[in-house]
């Protein structure tokens, strides 16, 4: 699996880096409106932190408009995933793009008949968004299940990416069910490597060889 930080602050980007394990990046406008430097220039310093996919969010809900963009921020690096909403528009420009050679993330999914139709427009990634679901009572895992499904049916291309992941427990159950790519904010990348017994066998071992006389 995957791992991707959902993050525009460079900072994280950098930690998450030096930790070996990430192998690309997620951005939106939300996260973007937390940072100071224009949202361009973000892209293009993270696109050279990370040499894994860097996606980054159009704005326009219609077709032109998207285009447009998605041919704008597809010039920053060879590595930038254009991020575009799962509407009927949408559709319409991940097949364009697609077809023009310009990889694709088809943000805000929140069904498998959504999943199957941005998959067969060309989708680079899908992006389930499984922990909005989770806070209105759907079980967002149960869409990953369905959607790893329907691609492993046909043999679809376009990669399963696990978006609002909210804790470890979802990586793990993503990763069970076998997901491609989970993207996660840095805080939860973190609790990852963190498990009460090994603190408490680490500082036991070291408190063993203190009292041998060891140091």
């Amino acid at each position: 699996m995957k791992f991707f930080i959902d993050t525009a602050n460079v900072e994280e980007i950098k930690s998450a880096v030096a930790m070996g394990v990430l192998d690309g990046v997620t951005t939106n406008p939300s996260l973007a409106a937390k940072e100071t430097a224009p949202y361009r220039e973000l892209l293009t310093e993270i696109c050279k932190i990370v040499p894994g996919p860097v996606s980054a969010e159009v704005l326009a809900t219609e077709y032109d408009g998207m285009i447009k963009e998605a041919t704008d921020l597809a010039g920053i690096a060879d590595n930038i995933v254009v991020k575009i909403p799962t509407i009927l528009e949408g559709l319409r420009a991940i097949k364009s793009l697609s077809g023009e050679g310009i990889k694709t993330n088809a943000t805000l999914v929140f069904s498998p008949s959504q999943a199957l139709l941005v998959a067969k427009a060309g989708a680079t990634f899908v992006s389930p968004f499984i922990g909005r679901l989770d806070d209105i009572s759907q079980n967002g895992m149960e869409l990953i299940n369905q959607i790893v499904t329907i691609y492993s049916n046909y043999l679809f291309d376009t990669e399963v990416l696990v978006a609002s992941v909210r804790h470890p427990i979802h990586v793990v159950e993503a990763a069970m069910i076998g997901a491609d790519v989970i993207t996660m904010p840095y805080a939860v990348i973190s609790k990852l490597i963190k498990h009460p017994q090994t603190d408490i066998g680490l500082a036991k071992f070291l408190e063993d060889y203190k009292k041998a006389g060891k140091s």
